[in-house]
């Protein structure tokens, strides 16, 4: 679903660690008498004292290096570092003026902290999705009396919370989450399926790899291409590959692919209640980057088909101080949000929330 261009020379190098997932180190090449030269081991104090050299004793500079140290930020030269200081402290005020408001979310530092939102675009988000499929959806309400609470999590049969990376492919993520809880909840025993496949594989379901997809388009061309192989086969290397798939590799066979009807979040909550976590989209706006826990609500997106530039995974519902949300399993690591997941505000197709919703059946 997001869509990523090339991070330049000049960008900070992220360290992610999700799932396997990790970020290549570049090593040094600068002298040791230059100021933000590799810091080693748990240098903190040297890095410090490397920030104060280049920002000054501003008001945010240890608060800055603290950050950089934390998330294994490393800047290439002396601009460059106080260029991502100025974009830094420019979301330590963002977080500080929305808190104050007392809404029912909350916003902090993170690793995205040092990116402008044109940055965090390009590497983590995409342009708007046209989500065809699910105008009219095939999702079958019934008489289930459907819980007040949900969170499938409780169950097992959610897997653990990955990270894409520096790749455009959210798309996937929200795919092999709702497979990967579909399977466990039919066999009882869970997998970790490839994200990976889907990126070289699936361009012939109007899917673009690291440029952006569609999980009910994913699934289709898992239903119809002999399966999907295990993560551990085909494993994830974050960029546009050759197609490998053979299917007498296949750990997880697609059957059917149940549409939500386009922004019916009565539907959206009766499958999340009573059949299991769906695939959802929705649109990514600024300050959500930044998110930390609470319920996410904004006036600055909106509900419509084209407006959706994020696939996830829908895994559960509830109440929090009185605003009724739905828990929902990202892809940009544990250490985000709530360890992973956030909350979104229920009974408004609050961003798009359902929108674009989809499930599989598997065998």
């Amino acid at each position: 679903m997001a869509i990523f261009s090339t991070v330049s020379a000049i960008v900070v190098l992220i360290i992610a660690c999700a799932a396997g997932l990790q970020a290549t180190v570049i090593g040094s090449t600068f002298s040791d008498e230059n100021p933000i030269r590799q810091v080693v081991s748990d240098g903190l104090r040297e890095l410090e004292t490397s920030v104060l050299q280049v920002i000054g004793q501003t008001r945010h500079a240890l608060t800055f290096a603290r950050f950089a140290h934390r998330y294994g930020k490393r800047y290439d030269t002396s601009d460059e570092m106080k260029q991502r200081y100025s974009i830094f402290v420019e979301s330590l005020e963002t977080v500080r003026s929305h808190n104050k408001k007392g809404l029912s979310y909350t916003l902090g530092v993170n690793e995205f902290a040092d990116m402008t939102w044109e940055e965090f675009s390009k590497q983590k988000l995409g342009a708007a999705q046209h989500c065809s499929a699910t105008k009219k959806g095939n999702h079958k309400l019934n008489d289930a009396i459907l819980p007040l609470t949900q969170d499938w999590r409780k169950t097992g049969i959610v897997s653990p919370v990955k990270n894409q990376g520096s790749c455009g492919s959210c798309w996937t993520f929200s795919t092999t989450g709702a497979l990967e809880a579909a399977y466990t909840q039919a066999f009882g025993k869970s997998v970790s399926l490839s994200e990976q496949q889907l990126v070289d594989c699936a361009g012939d379901y109007n899917n673009f790899g690291c440029n952006g997809g569609l999980p009910s388009q994913a699934f289709e061309y898992i239903k119809y291409n002999g399966g999907l192989d295990s993560e551990e086969s085909y494993p994830y290397t974050g960029k546009d590959g050759i197609c490998k798939y053979s299917a007498e590799n296949s750990a997880v066979q697609v059957l059917d692919v149940v549409n939500i009807t386009s922004g019916a979040e009565d539907e959206l909550k009766h499958a999340v209640g009573v059949v299991r976590p769906v695939s959802v989209a929705f649109e990514v706006v600024s300050n959500f980057r930044l998110y930390t826990g609470g319920v996410f609500t904004s006036e600055d997106c909106g509900s419509g088909p084209m407006d959706v530039n994020h696939a996830v995974v829908a895994v559960g519902y509830g109440v929090e101080d009185g605003v009724p949300y739905w828990l929902i399993k990202n892809s940009w690591g544990a250490d985000w949000g709530l360890n992973g997941y956030f909350k979104m505000e229920m009974g408004k197709n609050m961003c798009g929330v359902a929108t674009c919703a989809s499930y599989p059946i598997v065998a």
